[in-house]
């Protein structure tokens, strides 16, 4: 069985959010109809405490987009996002959830990121995606959402190590573009680990 994998299309994450995705609101029709093709949608939502180690605005004298040293692990600081129980962690209202069986939270711990939705940055804990998908008899996947350098990049890379065939939609998918060719870079180290960009 394939399922489709819709990463973090919530309210920070999109025009008018703290982190917006240049067209991010965008793919949202895309994303809905590409759900009427699969029996199996899981969703994964940034889930991020106050206190979370990511954000700028908790390190002094640091400024967005500084890289860091968090806990043993190279880390992008970002502006507030996707706080719990805020608006800006809500998914945008235009997402059609009916479909979505379930939701994995990530990014929940102060002291790491979590950029996959399968396993923190330092791979230190599971979110359980992985296993509910192997349970559910799931054997590939298709990635969308936000944004295709951070999230998407890295759910494909983990979904690809644990053995899925992996795909990512390319028109589904947007990306931050931090630095010039971010998202481009993006795209072809995931297809060097043999994820079909389609």
């Amino acid at each position: 069985m394939k399922a489709l994998l819709i990463i973090d299309i919530q309210n920070d994450f999109v025009e008018g959010g703290s982190l917006a995705v240049p067209g991010g609101k965008a793919i949202i029709p895309l994303v809905n109809e590409l759900q009427k093709d699969y029996s199996l949608v899981v969703a994964t939502q940034d889930w991020h405490p106050l206190d979370h180690g990511s954000f700028a605005a908790n390190h002094e004298n640091q400024s967005q987009g500084d890289i860091i040293d968090l806990h043993g692990l190279q880390q992008v600081l970002w502006p507030i996002h996707c706080v719990q129980g805020t608006f800006g962690a809500q998914f945008v209202s235009s997402l059609d959830l009916t479909k979505v069986d379930k939701v994995f939270h990530k990014g929940t711990d102060y002291q790491i990121d979590s950029y996959s939705g399968f396993f923190d940055n330092g791979h230190r804990k599971d979110t359980g995606l992985g296993q509910y998908l192997k349970e559910k008899g799931v054997r590939a996947v298709d990635i969308v959402g936000l944004a295709t350098d951070y999230c998407v990049k890295f759910s494909a890379l983990d979904a690809v190590k644990l053995g899925f065939e992996t795909t990512v939609i390319r028109d589904a998918s947007r990306g931050v573009n931090l630095r010039a060719g971010d998202v481009e870079a993006a795209y072809e180290m995931m297809q060097s680990k043999g994820i079909i960009i389609m």
